[in-house]
């Protein structure tokens, strides 16, 4: 306890140090794409080098270096835990207005942090190289080893980044159980829905507008296809893993989810969901379009696969005889669901931690619904869990984060992983 409290309390101690940090990173911009993370990552190798510690860039694709580093403990063998972060973040678009700062600003005000990626994720990556610095600081009373990979490309996918480095050293950078601060509302997650995109496109014969009798034309076809699509899909069976399920019939465990991710999402956690992204048809208004093409964002639970959705959509396409449906996964963008274990002995020292730090706020393990980079470590079969901030301003306009949840989320982190390895 008494190695652990020093750590916390240096952790505060060098508070002011940690924002001027994390304020550095707001203001290297990363937007991705185009995924240049140079100026990035410079801030964070700066930092690191100011307090000792060894690093190195791995950079398979320019400008989009990957910052790596790892010690072992002084108190003999044990697990390896990686900390994984990613440094570059959504764009911005100002022609949609509605920017009261510069969206690099990384200004202070109210206690927050502002601009763009401070939530998704540089306020969690910023944390998460606070807290690798303190336990660095105390390796002598650690046993394993712990590495830290700040990453590029996870909002593309994570080709030149997380999923190089597994693919290049799944040992060393990938080690028995990865912890990341992805905004999670501090709550821990244990899992993804996985992602189905979809391209569609409807041919039919085409006309003037004044006799619809005649051709129901391309758009109103696919309306009536993605309304059948959306209540099918929507209402499918999930065979969800016995534990989980049951996991999610917890009260507690549904009050967390929407306190952490929004009212109502309880209600589709452990369900499939089907979102209409694009749509685009007709060349005139009053001429019976040949043509539509929409896509779909179809997100899976654990216990759905995509293949048993795609029968779904493709026997509701068989049915509309006067039309042409085609349906085009789009392979890149698509990934299956991922879980780890819901009784992994770091999810009770995050538990624990968080108790500490935050009384009044319980850190619930509960799954998520976007995809962050623990899929990789998931398909790779090393345990993944994620605890960070409150996703609330995630890439919208005037993005901001919490300054108290920032140093909170550093102390559990860095106390979690203490109390794993003492």
């Amino acid at each position: 306890m008494g190695i652990k409290q020093d750590m916390i309390d240096s952790i505060e101690s060098q508070r002011d140090d940690g924002i001027r940090m994390l304020q550095a990173l707001v203001r290297a911009a990363s937007p991705n794409p185009p995924g240049e993370t140079t100026a990035a990552a410079a801030v964070l190798a700066n930092y690191l080098t100011s307090k000792g510690i060894h690093h190195k860039l791995i950079s398979p694709k320019q400008g989009q270096p990957n910052i790596v580093s790892e010690f072992e403990g002084g108190s003999g063998p044990g697990p390896r835990v990686v900390l994984n972060g990613h440094m570059d973040v959504f764009p911005v678009d100002l022609s949609a207005g509605g920017w009261q700062r510069d969206p690099w600003s990384g200004d202070i005000a109210d206690g927050r942090i502002h601009g763009r990626g401070v939530v998704d994720m540089k306020s969690g990556t910023a944390s998460m190289v606070i807290a690798y610095q303190h336990l660095y600081e105390q390796r002598k009373h650690l046993k394993g080893t712990v590495a830290l990979c700040m990453v590029s490309d996870e909002e593309t996918g994570g080709a030149w980044g997380t999923r190089y480095l597994l693919q290049e050293d799944k040992a060393r950078w990938g080690g028995d159980v990865m912890l990341t601060a992805e905004p999670t509302g501090r709550t821990i997650r244990f899992s993804e829905k996985g992602t189905l995109r979809l391209t569609a496109t409807v041919r039919t014969k085409g006309g003037h507008g004044a006799y619809p009798n005649l051709s129901k034309g391309a758009i109103r076809t696919a309306a009536s296809f993605l309304s059948e699509v959306t209540e099918a899909v929507t209402s499918m069976e999930v065979d969800t893993l016995p534990d989980i399920a049951r996991h999610l019939t917890d009260p507690e465990v549904l009050k967390a989810v929407d306190r952490a991710m929004g009212e109502g999402t309880s209600t589709i956690i452990a369900r499939p969901t089907v979102n209409v992204g694009t749509i685009r048809g007709g060349v005139k208004v009053n001429v019976i379009p040949e043509l539509c093409t929409f896509e779909l964002d179809i997100r899976l639970p654990i216990g759905l696969t995509a293949e048993e959705v795609l029968e779904l959509i493709h026997a509701l396409a068989q049915n509309h005889t006067k039309a042409t449906i085609e349906i085009e996964k789009q392979d890149a963008a698509s990934n299956p669901s991922s879980y780890s274990t819901i009784s992994h002995p770091i999810i009770g020292h995050l538990a624990h931690n968080a108790k500490q730090v935050i009384p009044d706020y319980p850190a619930t393990l509960i799954p998520s619904m976007g995809a962050t980079d623990c899929k990789h470590y998931r398909y790779a079969g090393i345990p993944a869990y994620a605890y960070g901030c409150s996703p609330f301003s995630m890439a919208a306009v005037n993005e901001s984060a919490s300054i108290s949840e920032f140093v909170q989320v550093t102390k559990v982190l860095a106390g979690a992983v203490c109390d794993f390895l003492a």
